[in-house]
């Protein structure tokens, strides 16, 4: 994403466009395909605007998560890590991961797999999906060749 196009979400969620969110979202988005702790954002961002506090990145990924605009994510390692969103669309599906539980390699990947389920589950409860997540563990394909 661009940067006016990051301008342009914090607008439409009410937010003041501020240079701290533009760093985290430019971040975010330049390592895609990656899920960056907050650490690594903030080592990241210090190379750009050195003056910039873990406290700050803290409390701007926080903001940004609660308004949809980055996803949070975590994969059972102990770690929270951040990733951009989908907009916050009312209906969000997101992409999946696939965790190595050897070498600890996450593989993202896309489909909507649950389709099944979520229309089984409105028909027989009434139930409306609007989000899942879903996060497989196994063996990537170097590990599982060892």
């Amino acid at each position: 994403m661009e940067k006016e196009c990051f301008k342009q979400i914090l607008r439409e969620r009410g937010l003041k466009v501020t240079n701290q969110r533009l760093l985290v979202l430019e971040t975010i988005a330049e390592r895609k395909g990656e899920h960056l702790t907050a650490e690594e954002i903030y080592e990241l961002a210090k190379e750009k605007y050195p003056e910039i506090g873990l406290a700050t990145i803290y409390r701007t990924v926080q903001v940004l998560v609660d308004l949809a605009v980055i996803d949070k994510v975590s994969f059972d390692d102990g770690f929270v890590r951040y990733e951009l969103g989908d907009g916050g669309k009312e209906t969000r599906h997101h992409h999946h991961h696939a965790i190595c539980q050897k070498c600890g390699k996450v593989i993202s990947f896309e489909g909507d797999l649950l389709e099944n389920l979520e229309q089984a589950l409105y028909d027989s409860l009434g139930f409306i999906v609007t989000d899942h997540e879903v996060k497989l563990t196994g063996y990537c394909q170097e590990c599982a060749k060892e």
